[in-house]
């Protein structure tokens, strides 16, 4: 049956006036590359926590680990790019999995949201370790060629980076102990098993709380307020940042009108003093970076794995 014109146009006018559906209007889910109750799986839980109460939705956290972290960051790059699928993006691992093997996504295949936390990494020594400074193991290293042992989380791992850096930086070899955890590389230390030990700095600080343990340097662009005592590598003469910044992405092809809303909520999410006061007391590292600041932060970081990788392959 033909629609008489004036109902058409009538129904046309009424679609128009009809506002469209505000973003958000369901349910958000945020997916943890990693297991639950490390570092990265809390910092997603304070900002979901906080997103929800902006958003007026849920936002739902979601731990799909595996192949350090390409299972869950792959399952994001591939969902349906409307700004209801997003995962915490870290480094290294979202830069230096695709430049090691055939990954099943890349930097590209996100549409990056913000920076949420940067957790530097750090090198510590027991207590008694005649090394006080990244100097003075600069120069052990350079005395015993090889010798100096570092335990690291695993095999390109943010440790494993971390110290082919500090090598290529300052033109020392040491010997790599991967474990399967940074619990194990701590108890590996503080057993007398290894000379020094990788860990991000929020690990770090809980690692060395009562016990022989003593933190060497930061490897940041300047002191963390969690540590204003502990002196960065750039102060030692080793201009190093590394550790695992952890941001937010989404999709790639995310239509823009959805990733301007997104973008808002999460500032709003991140700069609540609810959110700033409860990674304080987590030893989270806030470093608040907006989309395009993190995409060019990203990529100039993408270029030096690149170079690392040509020099010294992690994974050989």
């Amino acid at each position: 049956m033909k629609i008489p014109s004036f109902l058409a146009a009538a129904a046309l006018a009424l679609a128009i006036a009809l506002p469209a559906h505000a973003y958000p209007d369901r349910p958000i889910t945020i997916v943890v590359p990693f297991s639950a109750g490390a570092g990265t799986d809390l910092t997603a839980r304070l900002l979901a926590r906080t997103m929800e109460k902006h958003a007026g939705r849920s936002v739902v956290v979601v731990n799909r680990a595996g192949a350090g972290g390409e299972i869950g960051m792959a399952s994001v790059a591939n969902a349906a790019p409307d700004g209801y699928t997003l995962s915490i993006l870290n480094t290294p691992n979202v830069l230096t999995i695709p430049i090691e093997r055939r990954a099943q996504f890349s930097l590209s295949s996100f549409d990056v949201v913000a920076n949420i936390v940067d957790d530097p990494g750090t090198l510590s020594v027991r207590g008694d370790s005649p090394l006080r400074g990244v100097q003075d193991l600069v120069e052990a290293a350079r005395k015993a060629p090889g010798t100096l042992t570092y335990g690291t989380a695993g095999v390109g791992s943010a440790g494993h980076i971390s110290m082919l850096l500090l090598e290529q930086a300052a033109g020392i070899r040491l010997r790599h102990v991967p474990f399967k955890g940074t619990a194990d590389v701590a108890t590996a230390l503080l057993g007398g098993h290894i000379d020094i030990a990788t860990a991000n700095l929020g690990e770090a600080l809980g690692f060395s709380k009562g016990k022989q343990w003593r933190i060497l340097g930061q490897m940041a662009p300047g002191r963390s307020p969690m540590a204003a005592d502990l002196p960065t590598f750039a102060e030692a003469g080793y201009p190093i940042e590394s550790g695992s910044l952890r941001g937010l992405g989404a999709p790639r092809g995310t239509p823009p009108e959805t990733l301007k809303a997104l973008s808002a909520l999460v500032d709003k999410a991140i700069n609540d003093p609810e959110f700033r006061q409860a990674a304080k007391g987590a030893e989270q590292n806030v470093r608040y970076l907006p989309r395009d600041d993190y995409a060019l932060l990203l990529t100039g970081m993408q270029g030096r794995f690149e170079k690392l990788w040509a020099a010294s392959p992690w994974n050989q």
